[in-house]
């Protein structure tokens, strides 16, 4: 039995060209189309179809047939970081039903790890703490069912549990058990005049 036909929880673990090597590029791409609401024309799928081509490029082909599809990835990916704001390079591992929702200010850690059903927004960031993790191939792992609202972090060599909701501008540095929410404090509420705060007071 292929991978293609084993229950998903048994393939769950497979990210980047090992999916791809196992689903097959065709499949995952339709499977991309669709998570995006089948908008053919969605920045987000562009990027992920780009960060796919570049994998399979690199993790599944022969060596001597490379050459054409790694220059689609390419100009793929100079062209999603610099018109759309999407920088998702082929070494990120990428699961299932991967969405990018939105676009702009988007930078994924090129040795990022990610699990089936994520999904990130506008303005989020997942680097490094430190140029060592460069040398280490070593990133953020982000499990399955993780959710990243607008201008939510991940720095450094960090782990996301399964069914992580993260909220927006959310800095996170450390791991983060499975099914949890994360979020920022309110912002409080002032008034723009000093006497209006003494009267408020009294």
């Amino acid at each position: 039995m292929s991978v293609a036909e084993l229950p998903e929880s048994e393939v769950e673990a497979l990210a980047g060209a090992a999916l791809i090597h196992e689903i097959g590029l065709r499949r995952l791409m339709a499977e991309d189309y669709r998570t995006h609401k089948s908008r053919l024309f969605s920045p987000g799928l562009h990027a992920v179809w780009v960060n796919r081509i570049g994998g399979w490029a690199t993790g599944v082909l022969p060596k001597y047939v490379r050459v054409i599809p790694w220059y689609v990835y390419c100009v793929g990916h100079w062209f999603c970081r610099a018109f759309y704001g999407i920088e998702v390079a082929y070494s990120a591992k990428l699961g299932r039903r991967f969405e990018i929702a939105h676009q702009g200010a988007i930078v994924v850690h090129r040795f990022a790890t990610f699990g089936n059903d994520c999904s990130i927004r506008q303005g989020v960031t997942l680097g490094i703490s430190n140029m060592n993790h460069w040398r280490d191939n070593e990133g953020p792992v982000i499990g399955n069912n993780v959710n990243f609202g607008v201008g939510a972090v991940v720095m450094g060599n960090v782990r996301i549990g399964d069914n992580v909701q993260i909220g927006p501008n959310c800095v996170v540095t450390t791991d983060v058990p499975a099914d949890r929410v994360l979020f920022i404090a309110p912002p409080r509420v002032l008034p723009s005049k000093p006497d209006e705060e003494q009267k408020e007071a009294s």
